[in-house]
This record gives C-alpha cells, sequence and structure tokens, in this order.
C-alpha cells in the first residue's frame, strides 16, 4: 500500500482529474478492491465534503483496503511526496535573493496563474450546471456563481461565510419548492470562520487557522483556498509579496499531489520549514478525520438530501470564487511582459495543452526574460 499510493503521490501532477483516475486505475481496473458503482459513490461523498476532495478519496480508497491504518498510511504516502518538493521549491523560489533566473522562471510561472484559475473554475461548469433541472434553480445557481466570484475578488477571507451562506439559502429553497421536512444545518463548521478574528496571538496561530480555513472550511478544493489564503499571506500578516504568493500559487500547481499543497508553501514563507509543515499537517487532519471518523457514515451521507442540497449551493459558489480569484491574481502582476505570457498561458489552455505545460512553458519565457536583462518584479 505503501509504495502504490505514493507511487500516486510521486505522479499525480494536474490535480484531481489526474488523481481521481489513478485512483481508479489502481483500485478498480487492476486490484479490484472496489467496484465501478463503490468508487463513484466516494467520489460524490468526497465532493460534498469540505476541503481537498482527491486528497480524501486517496484516504478513503486506502480505508477500504486496509481500515483506519490503512487509511493513515495510504493518506500520508500520496501527500508526502509533493509536501516534500514543494517546500524544496518554496526554499529556492521564496529566498529573500534567489538568482536571476529562478525569479524570473517564479515570475514567469506566476504570471499564468490567472489564467489557470478560470480554466479550473471553466472545467467544472458542466457538472455543476447539469444538476439543476428547473429554471428557478438555474437563476439561483448563477447567483450563486456571481456571489462566490464577486466574494473572491473583493473580501477573500470571509469567502466561506458566504459559502455557507449560498448552502443554506440553496437547503431553504429546496425545502419550500418541495414542501417537505424541516431544514436542517448539514455542515455547520463553515460558520466557525467569525472566530477567525480572535486567532492572531502569534505567527504560528495565525498560520494554523489560515491552513484549518482551507483545511476545513473550503469547499471545491483547489483554487478556492485561493481568496482564503491571499487576503491572510499578504495583505494581513506580510508574509508574502504579491509576487511571491503568485509563486507559491504556482509551485502548487506544477508539483504531484494535492493542489492544497500550496499551504505549505505559505507556511514556509511565514515561518520557515517548521511552518511549511505545520501548515502541511493542520490542512491535511480534516480530511483524515472525515474518513477515520465518518468513512462507515459515506453511503448513507450520499443519499441525504439535505446534503446533497447543501453542495447544490456551495458548489457553485465555490465555482465562482475560482473564477473571482483570477482578478486579484492579474492585478498582482508588476511588468508588462508578464501580461503577455498570461495571454499566451491562456491561449495554450485553450489548446488544451495541460496546466502543467502551460506553466512550465510560463516558467521559460520568465527564465529567457532574465537572461536577457529584462525587468523581473520582487
Amino acid at each position: 500500500m505503501l509504495g502504490a499510493w505514493g507511487r500516486i503521490g510521486c505522479i499525480g501532477f494536474g490535480g484531481p482529474p489526474t488523481h481521481i483516475a489513478l485512483l481508479r486505475a489502481l483500485c478498480v481496473d487492476r486490484r479490484r478492491w472496489l467496484d465501478k458503482q463503490e468508487f463513484e459513490d466516494a467520489v460524490a461523498v468526497c465532493n460534498l465534503l469540505p476541503g481537498p476532495a482527491s486528497t480524501q478519496l486517496a484516504i478513503y480508497c486506502a480505508w477500504r483496503v486496509r481500515g483506519r491504518a490503512g487509511a493513515l498510511v495510504g493518506g500520508v504516502a500520496f501527500i508526502v511526496p509533493g509536501l516534500l518538493l514543494i517546500l524544496a521549491l518554496a526554499a529556492l523560489f521564496l529566498a529573500g535573493s534567489p538568482p536571476r533566473w529562478v525569479a524570473g522562471a517564479g515570475a514567469g510561472a506566476g504570471a499564468a496563474v490567472a489564467a489557470v484559475a478560470v480554466h479550473a473554475g471553466w472545467t467544472l461548469v458542466p457538472a455543476s450546471w447539469a444538476r439543476t433541472q428547473e429554471r428557478a434553480g438555474q437563476v439561483r445557481w448563477l447567483g450563486y456563481l456571481a456571489a462566490g466570484a464577486a466574494a473572491a475578488a473583493t473580501v477573500g477571507p470571509w469567502l466561506v461565510l458566504v459559502l455557507a451562506a449560498g448552502g443554506a439559502v440553496e437547503l431553504v429553497a429546496q425545502h419550500l419548492t418541495s414542501g417537505g421536512a424541516s431544514v436542517r444545518a448539514v455542515v455547520p463548521a463553515p460558520l466557525l470562520a467569525s472566530l477567525g478574528g480572535v486567532i492572531g496571538g502569534g505567527v504560528l496561530l495565525s498560520l494554523g487557522w489560515v491552513a484549518f480555513k482551507v483545511g476545513a472550511l473550503s469547499y471545491g478544493g483547489g483554487f478556492v483556498i485561493i481568496p482564503l489564503m491571499q487576503s491572510d499571506a499578504v495583505g494581513r500578516y506580510h508574509w508574502l509579496s504579491a509576487g511571491q504568493f503568485l509563486n507559491a500559487v504556482a509551485l502548487g500547481q506544477i508539483t504531484p499531489g494535492p493542489v492544497v499543497q500550496t499551504v505549505a508553501a505559505v507556511g514556509y514563507a511565514a515561518a520557515g520549514v517548521g511552518g511549511g509543515l505545520l501548515a502541511a499537517v493542520v490542512a491535511f487532519t480534516p480530511s483524515f478525520a472525515f474518513v477515520l471518523l465518518g468513512g462507515a457514515q459515506f453511503d448513507r451521507l450520499r443519499g441525504d438530501k439535505r446534503a446533497r442540497g447543501f453542495l447544490d449551493g456551495a458548489g457553485p459558489v465555490a465555482i465562482g470564487a475560482i473564477f473571482g480569484s483570477a482578478l486579484p491574481l492579474a492585478r498582482a502582476l508588476q511588468q508588462p511582459w508578464q501580461y503577455a505570457v498570461l495571454a499566451a498561458a491562456i491561449l495554450l489552455l485553450a489548446l488544451r495543452r495541460g496546466v502543467v505545460a502551460s506553466l512550465l512553458v510560463a516558467g521559460a519565457a520568465g527564465i529567457l526574460v532574465a537572461l536577457a536583462g529584462g525587468p523581473i518584479p520582487h
């Protein structure tokens, strides 16, 4: 198990779609530990939970194979390879005075991040839209999408409250249209975001709170975490400059394993290697807790109408947040050549060249600018 899940952690470039495909090939096609329906149900339930869905899926599949011990071993094996790589790259790219070519590579890859965000959001639209059958539901879906985009572009730290509100509104709307049973809160954890103001008594406490929001209070994973982190890491605590934050996001995209590991780069900037490890532990602990404590209830959760109703509202808010995150990411660009790189990245992604390939091309462009003596943002 250590080798199988570790292999996925090492070669899992490309985010959740790649992770799901690799886990399906291992657990369903080759080893037949799960049948196709069980695996699809697991994917659906993990998307109902806050936090990184592909990480939760990896832990759940390991839990199904070897119980709680397997979940711990498989989950750690899936996470650690990318974590070690992103910490090593953070030490190189986020250093106070990196070599000029390194700074150029970071500035180039960072310039493409806004395009990657839009691409990530667009890939999620069809499946979410397909769940809205009635016209009233489609109107609400568009409203949730717009609310998420506006929140990500303006009030990033409070995005978790908008996500919770979207889910709550949809629960009420479905209750009123169906005349069904009482509406109860499905996942009250997002309301804990209001406690964020009291957690700031030190770098590690602040970092722990940011990582907790990323791992336990964010629906959609991936780029939904960007607005949650950006306002704190750049604006509130000043752990990173705007340009360095772009570098951190790019590192999370080009390394294997879950994109949520971006929080480890932020942790490194805040408090060195120890901060990066702390941020990773805090961010991933909820995923282990969801599976270890609730794995036996996954089948029932998928069939829970309240859980699905909450996701019907929170889901499009999360997609809108991914789109909205592109605006502050683009505003962080400092040099005209970076906008040219952004345009090229948009073209590459439109031509389906892939996220990792597009970021590598953007990084190479930045290296060429640096070697030619062009201006490099700081």
